[in-house]
């Protein structure tokens, strides 16, 4: 009988959170863990740990776009260390930055002045993707897992996809339900894994 592979999951939070709220479920540390468990093969993988990789809600001040009202932010992140506490659960934080305003509809049809509720703020993730690259290629030239199962559909992932194979690792790329995986990501990955999103 062949012994359970060793595997890691590696959830790209940006990505889980945009796919569950599109599939109607609040996003909380409880649904993060059940999507974790739900990832894994139990008959033929054993779990390393659960790495989560995400940002802090942002905390800052800014003036709108047109008034020039300061308008602050204050984020919690509490719930991303109450995941860390999960059991095989580590966060790797990145920040998250302002990147300024942008129009809510795109092409403008001037019909009045523009308003700061025209406006919505844009905001983008820093060290994310970097986080995710060094902890595959460390588990790809330390042998500390047999497979990797990705949660994502970034294509800057595919340099370490690629890595993490030239290793002899497994890359397995999980599949929700009307997920639009970019197909970029599928020559680099082994297994393509359907996987449901868990009941409330």
């Amino acid at each position: 009988m062949q012994a359970p592979m060793k595997a890691a999951i590696l959830i790209d939070g940006g990505y889980l959170r945009v796919r569950t709220r599109k599939a109607g479920l609040v996003y909380d540390p409880e649904l993060i863990e059940k999507v974790a468990i739900a990832c894994l093969d139990a008959t033929t993988e054993t779990l390393h740990r659960v790495l989560y990789y995400d940002c802090a809600p942002y905390t800052g001040s800014h003036r709108q776009p047109v008034s020039g009202t300061l308008t602050s932010w204050t984020g919690n992140d509490q719930w991303l260390v109450d995941l860390s506490c999960k059991d095989y659960f580590a966060v790797r934080r990145g920040v998250l930055k302002f990147r300024g305003y942008k129009l809510k509809r795109i092409p403008y049809q001037p019909m009045r002045a523009l308003v700061d509720s025209d406006f919505e703020p844009v905001f983008e993730q820093k060290g994310v993707d970097m986080r995710i690259g060094l902890d595959i290629a460390t588990m790809s030239d330390e042998g500390i897992v047999d497979r990797v199962i990705l949660v994502t559909g970034d294509t800057d992932c595919i340099p370490a996809m690629k890595h993490a194979r030239k290793a002899g690792l497994q890359v397995v790329l999980v599949d929700f339900l009307n997920s639009n995986l970019a197909q970029e990501l599928l020559p680099h990955t082994d297994v393509r894994r359907a996987v449901a999103w868990p009941t409330p």
